[in-house]
């Protein structure tokens, strides 16, 4: 199938965080992005126009998502919807999960509504992550209920719970929350393929394991933690966002191709 207008919401996972590059808005690039690149060019083919809007902002709960990203989305009249929300409300010290959901189901009802094609996404496992680890049990609640949604409105799903691929650490950016370059590109494969869009996307290499002795290791969480953990810390305890100065990349949809929107 040939997509016409791609409008992508949600948080950093969506906005590309973790995918470096300084040229594009906001300096990073993203699954979406390549998403959208493979699905320009495929319109290309055959003769057809893509345009693509990215209205995703890092740090942004499931509520600022939908309060400020929904109605943009539905005025665009896309053929084609990814959102994930949620995650940042999550990892929060108290959430109502069945009420966060169930606002997320009004949304993708709506969305659903209009005839887009709209991908859906579960949130990662964090086993293994010792700072999300004990949350574990909350995002499989989350999971389960985003899987009945996607069931219920007959949506696309990428379960990204069970992609164990991202198990290895290099699939991350050196601040372990987001995925790095080869974790975007490996989301884009998997959201090309849940649409059973044909393209020619490969995992990126991911060059040789670092093997670190047990001193080295030690010297290397410590620094992650003062650069990484402790700010992300305590933007949660003073309510700030790593995204309150930010605009969505694209915000409203424009053709596009393998550079930015014009």
């Amino acid at each position: 199938m040939t997509y016409r207008t791609y409008v992508a919401l949600g948080d950093s996972f969506t906005e590309g965080v973790g995918d470096h590059d300084p040229t594009l808005p906001n300096g990073v690039r993203g699954w979406a992005d390549r998403v959208a690149e493979v699905l320009a060019a495929r319109a290309e083919e055959v003769g057809s126009s893509f345009a693509y809007a990215n209205l995703a902002i890092r740090g942004r709960k499931l509520g600022a998502v939908l309060d400020e990203q929904l109605e943009p989305a539905l005025a665009a009249r896309p053929d084609l919807v990814t959102l994930y929300a949620g995650g940042n409300d999550i990892m929060r010290p108290r959430v109502d999960v069945d009420a966060l959901v169930a606002r997320y189901d009004d949304a993708v009802g709506r969305l659903v509504g209009t005839g887009a094609t709209v991908v859906l996404f579960t949130a990662f496992d964090p086993a293994g992550f010792p700072i999300f680890a004990a949350g574990r049990g909350r995002f499989a609640i989350y999971n389960e209920l985003v899987r009945e949604v996607a069931e219920r409105h007959g949506t696309r799903l990428v379960d990204f719970w069970r992609m164990r691929e991202y198990r290895e650490p290099r699939m991350w950016d050196v601040d372990r929350l987001h995925m790095s370059s080869a974790g975007h590109q490996r989301m884009a494969i998997a959201v090309l393929d849940v649409l059973g869009v044909a393209h020619d996307l490969e995992p990126l290499a991911l060059g040789e394991a670092v093997v670190r002795t047990p001193r080295e290791l030690r010297a290397e969480n410590l620094a992650w933690a003062r650069t990484h953990a402790a700010p992300w810390i305590k933007r949660r305890l003073t309510g700030t966002s790593s995204g309150d100065t930010l605009s969505p990349r694209y915000p409203r949809p424009a053709r596009f191709g393998t550079s930015s929107p014009e």
